[in-house]
């Protein structure tokens, strides 16, 4: 039975790979493909070329380094068109399970020590908490309860970069390229994926985001519902029962000015081991930036304050409709989860920052790469009962040389992996 799943999800992984190679220009692009990804999934460690290269070719690693070195580098494959058909091809896996619920932005980082590397700038980097030596992406990702996959995925470009002729030259920056701000990369990926008619969700992203007045207008343009966190300062006026306004106030004195009654604990999700509650309240307001400006529709103010805590500690902003049931807001805004699982998965398992290159071109390419992967992944949990055991890695690999370490590369060891989970906790 095992070499028939074996068999089955390398055939999968065929079709997965001939699909992929079709928007690629050149069927010759296939094998390199099919190997950037097996390695992806299969080296231990890092998992950037070198090592690719020796999972998949160990009896000629120098050869295939090179191979794959100029597939990822130089390739003139667009990313957009794979990470068009791996959507296509995993999105009814997710949609089994449910429709789309959300669309999710947010950006993750990789701390970089050289500043040579295409982006690298001194800025907030997540992954570390602080400001620091990185590089930042913004993405979109699509997801319901059961999994989420991200369909947008760019480098921002701090100003620095924008404006150094030498190196956007060494690091072959397209020249349409120019500086934008996160909020307007997001938007940008948001319209793409409405020109594209993606399946529709509630748009869902933290407050460096949703604190963005014209990301939210933007939104509201192209009919998009969202629910989107806003720092505790952002003015708004509460809308009374007879549609009355009241003085306009940071979200956080309107919070505190809220009587007991008007807050409420909700759970939101309920895992295997552990109860996800809290107290929210949630307020109509405007939120208009413009004193006085008529027009501006009506929202709804979430607002978290756990009852350990002395004060609110987060604040979100809807346009969802005002009967929308208080659990199914507080849930939405809670599904932000999946796109931080994706980023945990993406990194740990499937390398996402382990690429070495200093370029552009092989910065989005690896990324995408990295998406094929975890989509075909993602595409595999579908077709493992809910009784079967849960796997990430059931292709079959060949062996890495028994002597082989990558050039600078502790001895290696082997380390505990994760398995995917996918379903909702």
């Amino acid at each position: 039975m095992d070499r028939q799943v074996a068999d089955h999800s390398e055939s999968r992984f065929a079709a997965y790979v001939q699909a992929l190679t079709s928007v690629m220009g050149h069927a010759h692009r296939s094998a390199a493909l099919k190997d950037y990804c097996v390695g992806l999934l299969a080296a231990e460690g890092r998992k950037s070329v070198e090592p690719i290269a020796a999972v998949t070719a160990p009896a000629k690693v120098s050869a295939q380094h090179q191979k794959l070195l100029h597939f990822v580098a130089n390739g003139t494959w667009s990313d957009k068109q794979v990470l068009a058909k791996v959507r296509e091809f995993v999105l009814p896996t997710i949609e089994r399970y449910g429709p789309i619920e959300a669309w999710t932005i947010d950006d993750t980082s990789f701390p970089k020590k050289g500043s040579h590397s295409v982006g690298a700038h001194h800025q907030y980097c997540g992954e570390l908490g602080k400001q620091a030596n990185c590089q930042v992406v913004v993405t979109l990702s699509l997801a319901n309860h059961h999994a989420s996959l991200p369909i947008g995925y760019q480098l921002y470009l701090p100003e620095a970069w924008t404006e150094d002729a030498a190196r956007r030259k060494e690091t072959r920056i397209p020249d349409s390229v120019y500086f934008k701000t996160k909020p307007q990369m997001a938007l940008e990926q948001i319209q793409a994926a409405c020109e594209a008619k993606v399946p529709r969700g509630v748009a869902l992203m933290d407050s460096a985001y949703g604190s963005d007045t014209s990301l939210r207008n933007g939104m509201r343009t192209l009919e998009l519902r969202y629910v989107v966190g806003i720092w505790s300062h952002v003015k708004v006026q509460a809308v009374g029962t007879a549609g009355e306004r009241g003085p306009r106030s940071s979200v956080k004195d309107l919070a505190l000015r809220l009587p007991h009654h008007a807050w409420r604990t909700i759970t939101w999700r309920e895992g295997t081991n552990d109860v996800l509650r809290s107290r929210f309240s949630r307020v109509r307001v405007h939120a208009s930036p413009t004193r006085g400006r008529r027009g501006q529709p009506e929202e709804t103010l979430l607002i978290e304050w756990p009852e350990e805590e002395t004060e609110p500690t987060k604040y979100w902003l809807s346009n969802l409709d005002e009967k929308t049931p208080f659990r199914r807001l507080v849930d939405l805004a809670k599904l932000r989860w999946r796109i931080e699982r994706d980023y945990l998965d993406l990194k740990q398992e499937i390398g996402l920052g382990h690429y070495e290159g200093r370029g552009w071109p092989g910065f989005h390419h690896h990324g995408t790469l990295c998406i094929a992967a975890y989509g075909f992944l993602i595409s595999e949990q579908g077709t493992i009962p809910p009784s079967g055991t849960r796997s990430s890695r059931r292709l079959t690999m060949p062996a890495i040389p028994e002597n082989y370490r990558p050039r600078g590369a502790p001895n290696p060891t082997r380390t505990p992996r994760s398995k995917f989970d996918c379903d909702a906790a």
